[in-house]
């Protein structure tokens, strides 16, 4: 879809690069996925503090194998083969330093295997099929050189909102994965051409959320 992007093609020149915050669609794109993940392997983990038993128990228990002893030592926590074992059996208490190594443990092992099958996450996004919504803020332009502001992207209703975006999020997150930034801006042109014929101003934002 052809637009004109004039204005875009020397972002900077006229201060647009001052805010940091201001990036290409497709980087805060995967930014946004990367902070989705991390919200779903924080959300569907273990909710009790490893403080209580009950907290204790359910990460002694998905530690409880190779990968999780593996796991225990990288976050490094030394003890006996014998000590080990009564943890898990639950006739010992771990010192409250080992408990916070446990839990460490736990963290690290989950968020690995998220990160080794990503076809949950994937899933996640698809929802089905109903997609995942996205909302676009566009670039700050508190310092942009005053002459040059937009004035179509000043306030809340420069920000767009995408109830359904779908058919995207299997590519995305290989992208994401494999840090692939050309491709993750070429889905990002795929995402703005759903809005209006200024979706060209929409090539680099401020922020980028998904609801998921």
């Amino acid at each position: 879809m052809p637009y004109d992007d004039s204005g875009w093609r020397n972002f900077g020149r006229l201060g647009a690069n001052r805010s940091p915050e201001n990036v290409r669609g497709g980087q805060a794109l995967g930014a946004a996925m990367e902070e989705a993940l991390s919200r779903q392997i924080r959300e569907g983990g273990i909710r009790s503090p490893v403080t209580t038993n009950r907290g204790l128990n359910a990460r002694l228990n998905y530690l409880d194998g190779d990968a999780g002893r593996q796991a225990m030592a990288d976050a490094g926590i030394d003890v006996t083969p014998r000590t080990m074992k009564k943890w898990f059996d639950g006739t010992q208490q771990p010192l409250p330093a080992n408990k916070e190594k446990i839990d460490t443990a736990y963290w690290n092992l989950r968020t690995e295997r998220f990160l080794n099958n990503l076809g949950a996450f994937k899933q996640h996004l698809n929802n089905r099929g109903r997609g995942t919504s996205i909302e676009i803020h566009p670039i700050n332009q508190d310092l942009v050189d005053e002459p040059a502001r937009r004035r179509n992207l000043m306030g809340e209703q420069a920000h767009r909102f995408l109830p359904n975006v779908r058919y995207i999020w299997d590519d995305a997150v290989d992208a994401m994965r494999e840090g692939d930034s050309e491709k993750l801006e070429e889905i990002w042109d795929d995402v703005i051409a759903d809005l209006d014929s200024d979706w060209g101003a929409y090539t680099y934002v401020s922020y980028v959320g998904l609801g998921a």
